[in-house]
């Protein structure tokens, strides 16, 4: 419970901070990671974790550190520059 709360606090922390601070050019967006194949699960004990919940995931894989980098640089970038108080779910569709 206390993770899943600590993700919606997020989400409205993003939104509310997205809308006060807009005018002054400022933008606020997240990310939310799906299920990453990264070394942190290993470090947990469960090194085939990722690839045992693929089947859970709608594109049938875990996403990369490097897809969730993507994501950070293209909000980071002029293309986005329209874009604040984004919840932006790079998780393969779960």
């Amino acid at each position: 419970v206390d993770y899943a709360a600590s993700k919606g606090a997020i989400d409205v922390f993003t939104i509310g901070l997205a809308r006060e601070v807009a005018a002054e050019g400022v933008r606020v967006n997240a990310v939310r990671p799906g299920v990453i194949d990264t070394d942190i699960h290993a470090s947990g004990g469960q090194p085939e974790r990722a690839r045992e919940l693929a089947s859970s995931i709608p594109m049938q894989r875990a996403g990369s550190a490097e897809e969730i980098a993507e994501a950070i640089v293209w909000l980071l970038s002029d293309a986005a520059s329209y874009t604040t108080g984004a919840l932006l779910d790079v998780s393969g569709g779960r």
